[in-house]
């Protein structure tokens, strides 16, 4: 059964879609994390089940993260995606709060050439958990900020945010 909630953000409210799990903290493994007007965002359905108080401890962490007082999220999720959208998604979350890696070097780490980096830059734009799998941390190799399913205003207040709270 698929549960959700919203809880508010800096960046708007963030719709949180999950599952049960018996090994997550709090007892729910995300599945989804949106933003409002994110292109291809999660949409409740019919059968979810509302329910916040699934959703504790990642609210919890999330607000931590806002605050500048987290740099690393413990949230256990649940895979989807292809074998190569796995690949990008990890390679995405080996990059260190603060810091940002180009689409090339996505590319480079997942074993695709130079021709690759549009898949790559499609496989981080379908991530469907926005700010815990950052893929915010992903520029252009001339250091210009490209590609946001949240926006690039989004992109470029996280990029701030962890860049005032690492100094």
């Amino acid at each position: 059964m698929t549960v959700y909630t919203t809880i508010d953000s800096p960046l708007g409210e963030l719709l949180l879609a999950g599952e049960e799990s018996a090994t997550a903290k709090g007892g729910t493994a995300l599945t989804s994390l949106s933003l409002p007007g994110q292109k291809g965002a999660a949409v409740v359905q019919a059968d979810w089940l509302h329910d916040p108080s699934a959703f504790e401890e990642i609210g919890r962490q999330l607000s931590s993260y806002f605050d500048g007082r987290l740099t690393h999220f413990e949230i256990e999720y649940v895979g989807g995606g292809t074998d190569f959208q796995r690949r990008v998604w990890r390679a995405l979350e080996e990059i260190p709060y603060g810091a940002t890696a180009t689409y090339g070097e996505i590319a480079e780490r997942v074993g695709t050439s130079a021709v690759g980096v549009r898949a790559v830059g499609t496989a981080i734009g379908r991530n469907p958990l926005l700010v815990v799998r950052p893929c915010h941390r992903v520029i252009g190799a001339d250091g210009a900020l490209r590609g946001y399913a949240g926006g690039l205003d989004r992109k470029e207040r996280l990029l701030g945010l962890e860049a005032a709270s690492a100094s």
